[in-house]
């Protein structure tokens, strides 16, 4: 026991010197690694090393990274280091370049669109949670979406979070101070002509995204459901459920689809649960029931068969090998992209996927065999 004690002492102490914010760029990983393009927008100041750090910018910054994948990675593991990454074993920055205008984005999506020969412009914007660097967000969204071969084009919006384990109230200030920046990133992927557009969150960041919705839609009615024509996709959302329930109500029409993943062992929501004074730890991200959110048109989509291989509790939709495989196992990913009649996961998982209802959620359940990867 004293043996355990100290060894997360010393984990701690070592990852409180690590630079967190350290992007090392290293040109020739696109020779060794699979590169995947990362666009960012990020309200995060930017130091005079050129990392972008916790401090807050008014200034909304775009640029485009090229991340590489490293050869020997497997779906739901990420791998990365703050100094001398190994492009052969560590996911890899191997290119930054600043995007200067709205104008200049859209050049860059259309790029893309004829590079891949995607039918429509397709554009998914990714937010981050609490203690979350831009780096790692750059990782961990190249990660997800090429593990889930996501069509379409990548914007991940990088607010400024502390980065930092005790850095939780200080990112909830941010949060709510991203709401603008955030805003301000789907109008401009908008203006650089998205045909559909995908908001996905995670953690503290489907707080953000619940946020800057509500806020759009009483200055605009209409339009969450009218930009984000491509659906909304809250993953563990660290929410109060009353604020959600009440955040729902101030939108005129609920983008759809609109799903939210949870799990009921998510024990990092448990701990946010009992630290706002709940007995039972309860956050939207692990309810055990979602019968009270039956009238929105929502699916509340239960992943905790899956926690048992997944590296992260608290981010199974990523982390999870074996739903990974679910979902690549489908025979047309991108059709969760869009209007969907009448299940979300009906478009997104194969049919012999076993699904069930239970308190208002969508049970998915993890086979015994290993699926393939």
């Amino acid at each position: 026991m004293k043996k355990s004690v100290l060894a997360l002492c010393v984990s701690l102490v070592l990852a409180a010197c690590a630079d967190r914010d350290l992007m090392p760029i290293v040109p020739e990983a696109v020779n060794i690694g699979t590169p995947y393009t990362v666009f960012s927008t990020t309200t995060r100041e930017q130091e005079a090393d050129g990392t972008f750090g916790f401090r807050r910018s008014e200034e909304l910054r775009m640029v485009e990274m090229t991340v590489t994948i490293p050869p020997s990675h497997s779906p739901g593991e990420l791998s990365y280091r703050y100094k001398n990454p190994d492009p052969r074993k560590n996911f890899t920055i191997a290119q930054e370049l600043p995007v200067d205008s709205v104008s200049d984005l859209r050049a860059r999506f259309l790029r893309e669109q004829r590079e891949n020969n995607w039918p429509l412009r397709e554009v998914t914007i990714f937010v981050h949670g609490y203690n979350s660097t831009h780096p790692e967000t750059a990782y961990r969204a190249a990660q997800m979406a090429h593990d889930v071969k996501l069509p379409g084009s990548l914007v991940m919006y990088s607010w400024p979070s502390r980065g930092r384990a005790f850095g939780y109230a200080y990112d909830i200030d941010s949060m709510l101070f991203a709401r603008d920046g955030l805003e301000e990133t789907v109008r401009r992927v908008k203006q650089a002509g998205a045909e559909r557009i995908i908001l996905v969150a995670h953690s503290m960041g489907t707080a953000l995204a619940m946020e800057m919705l509500r806020q759009a839609d009483l200055r605009n009615p209409g339009w969450a459901a009218r930009t984000l024509n491509g659906g909304v996709i809250l993953i563990s959302p660290d929410l109060d459920v009353d604020v959600f329930d009440s955040q729902m109500m101030d939108l005129k029409r609920v983008p759809q689809p609109f799903a939210v993943m949870v799990s009921e062992k998510d024990r990092i929501l448990n701990i946010s649960g009992r630290l706002r004074g709940t007995s039972q730890g309860e956050r939207l991200g692990n309810i055990k029931s979602a019968d009270r959110l039956e009238r929105w048109p929502i699916e509340v989509i239960d992943l905790t068969a899956f926690n048992a291989d997944a590296a992260s509790g608290h981010f199974v939709a990523a982390t999870s090998p074996s739903l990974l495989a679910v979902l690549r196992s489908a025979s047309n990913v991108s059709r969760v992209f869009g209007p969907v009649d009448p299940s979300l996961l009906q478009q997104i998982l194969p049919q012999s996927q076993t699904i069930t209802n239970e308190h208002g959620k969508l049970m998915l359940e993890r086979q015994q065999r290993r699926e393939e990867r």
